[in-house]
């Protein structure tokens, strides 16, 4: 209860700081009008107005973000990587600190930490569709490729206590780091995967040096798999998801088309812009904004309903 005063309380101070460094700047350009700085308190302010909208029981904390790459070989683990580095440049844009968790040709998981994280990117779930012309094929072949990004948030530790996982329903597998295991890569079995046997959910670690350290990172990932399905499932024990899931693929949410023409176009919102490489490049903020913004502030059970 102190802890989360204390947040509280910090997250108030925050906001009075930042509300009166745009009333500075308002002041500032009254007496001296510039261009950029005009835009920069509107880029603040426009900050502050989204991040009211934001009332869900998680949007205030960070996230763990995956992409996997869908059917179609490298050209799907190309479009894999593509939108994980646009979402990587994404969050260093934002000023969130970023750490890659996990690496491999199946999928790429990265923990994003900072302040509104996961309210920002929840609407980022769901499958991205490319189209351009493949660079791996001989004959210059125009390709779609299909990749299904994750969103989870970070549990508290009150949350993460609730989620008692029964260790016959588990299994590990440990293997050699590929990445950021330093020292131990190509050495040591450091990284962990972990595979909750009655859902099929797995998640997965070889960010840290320790195998024990890759465990809990692992673990506290997969609770946030299942914590977030017991949600979407309505259920309040976890011995109620028999069913083993699969990848909800369903129809993309938005498509980045490079070839016959350049567009990309989220397919909820109808926001579309022929920049292409900027939003590649992480400038996705015109899709993430239009998304908040067609989400009423009101949760209907623990979902949002769109306008």
């Amino acid at each position: 209860m102190a802890d989360e005063k204390i947040k509280t309380l910090g997250e108030l101070k925050n906001l009075v700081s930042r509300y009166r460094e745009i009333q500075e700047e308002i002041s500032g350009l009254k007496e001296r009008f510039e261009e950029n700085r005009f835009y920069e308190a509107q880029k603040k302010f426009r900050e502050l107005e989204l991040e009211e909208l934001f009332k869900g029981p998680y949007d205030r904390e960070s996230a763990a973000l995956s992409v996997y790459p869908g059917a179609g070989g490298e050209d799907a683990e190309d479009w894999a990587r593509i939108l994980s580095q646009m979402y990587e440049n994404y969050a260093r844009s934002r000023g969130w600190s970023l750490k890659i968790i996990d690496e491999n040709i199946r999928s790429r998981t990265l923990e994003i930490k900072g302040n509104y994280v996961y309210g920002y990117l929840k609407g980022e779930s769901g499958v991205h569709r490319l189209v351009r012309i493949s660079p791996f094929s001989p004959k210059k072949l125009r390709h779609t490729s299909f990749a299904l990004v994750e969103v989870l948030p970070e549990l508290q530790v009150v949350q993460e206590s609730k989620i008692q996982i029964p260790e016959k329903d588990l299994k590990f597998e440990f293997y050699r780091s590929s990445g950021p295991g330093g020292q131990n890569v190509n050495k040591v079995e450091t990284a962990v995967r972990i595979l909750h046997l009655p859902t099929g959910l797995s998640a997965s670690s070889q960010a840290e040096r320790s195998q024990v350290q890759n465990k809990e990172r692992a673990l506290k990932l997969l609770k946030a798999k299942i914590f977030q399905l017991m949600e979407k499932s309505q259920v309040a024990e976890i011995k109620e998801l028999k069913t083993k899931v699969k990848p909800e693929w369903g129809n993309q949410i938005r498509s980045y088309v490079l070839n016959p023409y350049k567009l990309v176009k989220d397919h909820r919102t109808d926001i579309e812009t022929t920049r292409v490489e900027e939003v590649l490049s992480g400038s996705i903020d015109q899709f993430i904004e239009a998304e908040v913004e067609s989400l009423t502030p009101t949760l209907i059970g623990d979902r949002y309903q769109r306008k």
